[in-house]
């Protein structure tokens, strides 16, 4: 009967300690106009996905990437047939799930035909979710990709 009660009593202080750091370190991940973004985003995609012109994006990084280590990433855009684009603007942005106030941004620059360049570095160790934007007049297309700092990665 003592480790019956013994378990319950541990079950509800843990939960109770799991609801306080829930609370006390929120990382505050959320954005405050997740309602009007949501609305915007079903009104609009099938327009987006009407004008996609179906560009073939990728993201390049070194296979092993330390904390605080500059590294060049480099994004290749090319078109249906293979050939370079030259969007109106390319920019890297770096989002750290688990903290938002590690998260950056930074503009790419255009080093050849269809190939940019941005020299990063990230401040965490950890999981990062990487996003290339090109910008072609008010059209806007991205590329995700998954990285692993400071750890041995298998993307």
């Amino acid at each position: 009967m003592i480790g019956w009660v013994l378990m319950v009593v541990i079950f509800f202080t843990m939960n109770m300690i799991m609801i306080y750091l829930a609370q006390d370190k929120n990382p505050g991940l959320v954005v405050e106009d997740f309602y009007d973004r949501g609305q915007d985003y079903e009104k609009n995609m099938l327009k987006r996905q009407a004008r996609n012109p179906g560009w073939q994006m990728k993201i390049e990084l070194p296979k092993k990437i330390d904390v605080d280590e500059p590294v060049i990433c480099r994004f290749t855009v090319l078109d249906k047939a293979g050939n370079p684009v030259e969007p109106d603007s390319v920019t890297f942005y770096a989002y750290r799930p688990s903290d938002a106030k590690k998260d950056f941004s930074k503009p790419m620059e255009k080093i050849g035909p269809g190939l940019y360049q941005a020299e990063v570095s990230f401040p965490m160790l950890g999981a990062w979710d990487l996003l290339v934007s090109a910008k072609n007049g008010e059209d806007e297309y991205n590329t995700p990709k998954r990285l692993g700092v400071g750890i041995d990665w298998i993307p």
